[in-house]
């Protein structure tokens, strides 16, 4: 890791060790009955599990934690020398059906709890700790959307500089906050709703009608900019700081989590010409991302995810969630489900496919591209392992009434597929776990933004982190 690098990841952990000071400072006053202080008993936990870490905190370890509606995820990863990233540790735990309510956090104190299990579960394995965190965000909540703005300047024979590209990126960024904000306003019925940016990045760019890779230094006077920004309810990234602030970590960044995933499939070709459609299945939301040439073109989500499925698995066979939950994940394996409850399963399913089938349909309509479709669909999230589920979108006709040029190939991305991040554990990453690295991804974006080359987004990166 460069310099630069480690002296950034130096400084977030002190501001995290500042913040965890001032935590403890305000705390010493609350005594138990037996007259030790709440910052007495946390500390000795503290450091009874520091004591059983081969390296205690690190300061080249990043933190992914993927807080999902059936399951919390936490992977902790460390820079290798070619740039990349290594797993070192992976936590998981299984949540309440009550903490989460489609993609957002509900239950503050439960989530924190799932989160601590998760947590010491990746850092046993690590044999360190991390602080430096990033966190996904999904819910239907979230606007994430591709704006095509035209701004006029007002010399066109002098050369755009950096400083003008800036202030281009930040009235399109303010435009694009208030139409989120009034969206966002519409749906809770709530006029004074505020709203914060998440993730932003340039699509494309051109100047007096000619598309460029680079519009530093160019002359001319119209400037025409698709740009995607992703904005949610300040309410929601409130709930994500409060959960990292209990668990003494310090955020370094909240993404977007179909946008992690696409950043994780992109890796560092910044300039990739990738073009698909990323579906992200989780246990309450389908988050969709259609990237174009390397550009997100935008983000939605549907409040549709596997526990819908399990649901109705569980209505079918009149048995309660837990059981139905079982019965799902062994539905692959013939011995673990009886024929007869296998059948009453399987038409639950498919019943509830034609629901999900829907809510892909009318969010990809939405999007509203000038162009066709990409034709390659990619699957990742718990609820993709379902073979009904890939097999649907495989087989059958539900793309006909939507701007495809043929029928989409469906993928289950692996984490083997995603470049540049290798896992050293022995642990098995399946698709469930590509959220994650897309968040590790974004965590390493922030950090060290990206080198100094020719491409757009290597030029303007910089310009865009929040």
């Amino acid at each position: 890791m460069g310099l630069g690098k480690m002296q950034l990841l130096k400084k977030a952990k002190t501001v995290a060790s500042g913040k965890m000071a001032q935590v403890s400072q305000a705390v010493k006053t609350r005594k138990t009955d037996d007259g030790t202080s709440k910052a007495d008993e946390l500390a000795q936990i503290y450091d009874e599990q520091k004591s059983e870490l081969k390296d205690g905190s690190s300061d080249d370890t990043i933190l992914a934690l993927d807080i999902g509606t059936e399951n919390v995820k936490a992977v902790i990863a460390r820079q290798n020398k070619s740039g990349g990233l290594d797993i070192i540790g992976i936590g998981r735990a299984r949540q309440a059906s009550t903490n989460m309510y489609a993609g957002a956090i509900a239950d503050i104190p439960a989530v924190v709890s799932v989160c601590e299990k998760a947590l010491s579960q990746a850092e046993k394995m690590s044999g360190t700790t991390s602080k430096l965190t990033v966190v996904g965000i999904a819910g239907e909540l979230i606007k994430g959307n591709t704006s095509t703005v035209r701004y006029r300047r007002k010399s066109g024979n002098k050369p755009l500089s950096e400083q003008e590209m800036a202030l281009i990126i930040k009235r399109v960024q303010d435009r694009a906050g208030e139409q989120a904000r009034q969206a966002i306003a519409d749906e809770t019925n709530n006029p004074d709703v505020e709203v914060r940016l998440i993730n932003s990045a340039i699509v494309s760019i051109s100047i007096d009608g000619y598309k460029i890779s680079n519009p530093i230094g160019f002359k001319g006077t119209d400037v025409v900019i698709q740009f995607y920004t992703a904005f949610a309810p300040l309410v929601h990234i409130s709930a994500i700081e409060k959960v990292c602030a209990e668990l003494s970590l310090d955020l370094l960044a909240v993404a977007v989590e179909p946008f992690a995933v696409c950043r994780a499939c992109l890796g560092d070709d910044l300039d990739s010409n990738f073009s698909g459609i990323v579906m992200d299945i989780g246990g309450g939301t389908t988050d969709i991302a259609v990237v174009d040439d390397g550009g997100v073109e935008g983000t939605k989500m549907f409040s549709i995810g596997g526990r819908s499925f399990t649901h109705q698995i569980a209505e079918t066979l009149d048995v309660d969630f837990e059981t139905a939950e079982k019965y799902k994940l062994a539905i692959k394996n013939p011995t673990k489900v009886p024929a007869d409850i296998k059948d009453k399963m399987l038409v639950a399913i498919r019943r509830n496919l034609a629901v999900w089938l829907s809510g892909v349909e009318i969010t990809l309509e939405e999007f509203n591209l000038t162009d066709m479709l990409p034709n390659k669909i990619l699957l990742c999230g718990g609820g993709a392992g379902l073979n009904e589920l890939q097999d649907v979108l495989a087989t059958t006709d539900w793309f006909k009434e939507l701007p495809f040029a043929r029928r989409p190939v469906v993928h289950l991305v692996e984490t083997a597929d995603i470049p540049g991040i290798t896992n050293t554990t022995d642990a098995v990453l399946d698709y469930s776990y590509v959220t994650a690295l897309g968040l590790l991804r974004v965590a390493l974006d922030t950090l060290a933004g990206v080198p100094e080359e020719s491409g757009l987004r290597a030029k303007l990166a910089k310009l865009l982190q929040n």
